[in-house]
């Protein structure tokens, strides 16, 4: 029998998966509004990087606002948030839009989907916070195909070691943060680690960018609300989506929260075709591909009786 343990935990997964998938249009009409090319690497690092920035600021401020007080880290909390920061917001990315400059958009699409993958392996082998089953293995498969029809096209995969490479060794960061996360939510606040980490990450890529000798202005003087509001929308994504995984980790098994990070694709292949008009509405890729993909996130999360008791609203 299958069972989601909570209907507040599938759908606090799926709108982190919304809001991610959201990014891909957004983040295009963003880089046309600030004159950055898509090739333009280092461009794109110090954008992300000010978009971190921004999103650990605003963390830091709604929750300070709730508390009545201001958030700040002990001491002792500084190394575990520069930890986190390195493997979840700066390894990640940077590595991500390194590799993205040496290999098809495509194939990266299909490489950073691992993340899922690697979360799970990471969690059960390394961290050993949880236990790798048979059913988790064959829901990242049919997960992973899923997003791989999703990107198929007639080219095809060529392999590129160097920028398949960087992508693989973004998702393996991707995968260390999630236990990470786990970790240290079990001892300290999961909105200040989320807020801090951002705030560090993103001044470290903004900074990182940077140093590549182009800083992105925007284009158009008319246009600079707009391309603020874009800014301050990738903010809200990744201080809303990453804050609410955080707290989602904290208190389920890393495996039956990473599987939905397979919905995310199919989110943003759909915004996409909403928003930029990139695709066919109704290509049968992305029925066939959600269907694998609900498959996958079922298996993962088919629990037994004496699981139960791990419980989100418990």
């Amino acid at each position: 029998m299958f069972r989601m343990k909570s209907i507040k935990t599938f759908l606090g997964a799926v709108l982190c998966c919304v809001l991610w998938g959201s990014a891909f249009p957004v983040i295009k009409i963003g880089y046309d509004l600030w004159g950055i090319d898509g090739s333009e690497t280092m461009k794109i690092i110090e954008f992300a990087g000010w978009r971190f920035f921004l999103a650990g600021v605003l963390v830091i401020l709604f929750e300070s606002g709730r508390k009545k007080t201001l958030i700040l880290p002990k001491k002792t909390e500084l190394p575990k948030i520069m930890k986190l920061s390195l493997f979840q917001t700066i390894g990640q990315y940077i590595l991500f839009y390194l590799g993205l400059a040496h290999t098809s958009g495509v194939n990266a699409a299909v490489v950073d989907s691992l993340t899922t993958v690697f979360a799970i392996l990471v969690a059960s082998f390394l961290f050993r916070t949880e236990k790798l089953t048979g059913w988790k293995l064959i829901g990242c498969v049919a997960g992973f195909i899923g997003v791989t029809i999703i990107n198929l096209t007639g080219d095809g995969f060529q392999l590129n070691l160097l920028g398949d490479g960087l992508v693989t060794l973004s998702a393996f960061c991707y995968g260390i943060s999630s236990s990470m996360i786990k970790k240290y939510s079990a001892k300290h606040d999961t909105v200040m680690l989320s807020g801090y980490q951002f705030l560090f990450g993103g001044l470290v890529m903004s900074i990182f960018g940077m140093s590549g000798g182009k800083s992105s202005v925007i284009k158009n003087p008319d246009h600079i609300f707009s391309a603020m509001a874009i800014l301050l929308y990738l903010a809200l994504v990744s201080s809303v989506a990453y804050t609410l995984w955080g707290i989602l980790l904290r208190r389920n098994e890393v495996s039956k929260i990473a599987i939905f990070g397979f919905m995310t694709p199919v989110a943003g292949a759909v915004l996409s075709m909403l928003l930029l008009g990139e695709a066919k509405l109704f290509d049968i890729r992305y029925v066939i591909a959600l269907i694998l993909i609900s498959l996958g996130i079922l298996l993962v999360n088919k629990t037994k009786k004496e699981n139960s008791s791990d419980r989100f609203d418990e």
